[in-house]
């Protein structure tokens, strides 16, 4: 691995953020680049806290994988048995597992097939409104089913944040008040959780848009949601999602069993992409790499787990920097092509 070459690439690139890359769960190369807040220049560090965006779903997917092997849930539990809620038009026989895998068809609040932009949500709903998962019900309890249940993969918002409900729904506690005392704390994650973006804790970056129009950047405080939702939004640094993966991967959240269920391919295929339960999967010569990631305005963030190197790889930018190119690039430089 050519360290020099990894930093020649990163600053060729121009990144702004933070990575880390993990061999044999022992750090190689993590380093800090651009500012946390851009006015002041104040620099982004390894201690530096990062919204995730779409991230947060694989801390949903194993607490809801934690609840089935304590009982509290099934894989085939039912909107109805869990939620009763007036669903409306909404098939009351979507399943657990059906959420996970993004083959549930329930309405997406944000179809990322046909909105290209998070922010254009909050045009006639405040961003400030949403707080809690129950806060986005108004986005798409109203709307039809987008295909009858269990029939294809696409990839779905709206599913996790009703995997979220119904952790609450089962705990009786807010959904990150439970990832906090079962998959935070456990991992030893002590820099991550759900903030609201009016009252962030210390050491958390703003998140930035350039506007070409005005040639200036302006934070993402009004295109994302108040506090993060089932769907996304934790808050966390690079060295916490090492820990996670090293718990994860040593099965200290889940059992092997389960584990090896959550990483194995459930559905997909070469243009939608490959998807296990709550996390993405790439094709590989020996299986399949897992992978979580996430993009919201002034958001990106990729994490990669290549099994037969033992290697991590994660890379977050609170500039919307192309992560998944950097990634490549890094992958490319590593496998020495």
């Amino acid at each position: 691995m050519d360290i020099n070459y990894i930093k020649h690439i990163l600053l060729d690139q121009g990144f702004r953020g933070c990575i880390q890359i993990s061999k044999n769960k022992h750090s190689v190369f993590s380093q800090a680049y651009g500012y946390s807040d851009f006015p002041n220049q104040i620099p982004n560090t390894l201690e530096t806290k990062f919204a995730t965006a779409s991230a947060g779903k694989v801390f949903v997917a194993v607490s809801t994988l934690q609840l089935v092997e304590n009982g509290k849930l099934h894989l085939q539990d039912t909107l109805s048995n869990i939620l009763p809620l007036d669903w409306h038009k909404i098939d009351t026989n979507i399943t657990v597992e059906q959420l996970l895998m993004h083959t549930s068809g329930i309405p997406d609040y944000f179809d990322e097939n046909v909105m290209s932009e998070y922010e254009d949500l909050w045009k006639d709903f405040p961003n400030y409104r949403i707080r809690t998962n129950a806060d986005l019900l108004p986005l798409f309890l109203n709307k039809p089913m987008m295909y009858p249940r269990g029939t294809k993969f696409q990839y779905n918002n709206t599913g996790f944040v009703v995997l979220a409900m119904m952790i609450e729904a089962v705990t009786n506690q807010p959904f990150d008040i439970y990832l906090q005392s079962n998959i935070f704390n456990p991992c030893g994650m002590h820099s991550t959780g759900y903030y609201e973006m009016d009252s962030l804790p210390a050491k958390c970056a703003n998140s930035y848009i350039f506007e070409k129009v005005r040639n200036r950047f302006r934070t993402n405080i009004y295109s994302v949601d108040a506090k993060g939702t089932g769907a996304g939004g934790a808050f966390t640094t690079v060295g916490d999602i090492q820990k996670f993966w090293d718990a994860l991967l040593s099965h200290k959240l889940i059992t092997w069993k389960t584990t090896s269920e959550m990483l194995r391919c459930h559905n997909g295929n070469k243009e939608a992409g490959y998807y296990g339960y709550g996390i993405w999967l790439e094709p590989t010569d020996n299986g399949y790499s897992p992978y979580f990631q996430g993009c919201d305005p002034g958001v990106s963030f990729i994490s990669s787990y290549e099994p037969s190197e033992d290697v991590t790889i994660t890379l977050v930018s609170n500039y919307g920097d192309n992560v998944w190119k950097l990634l490549r690039s890094i992958r490319e430089c590593m496998s020495g092509k």
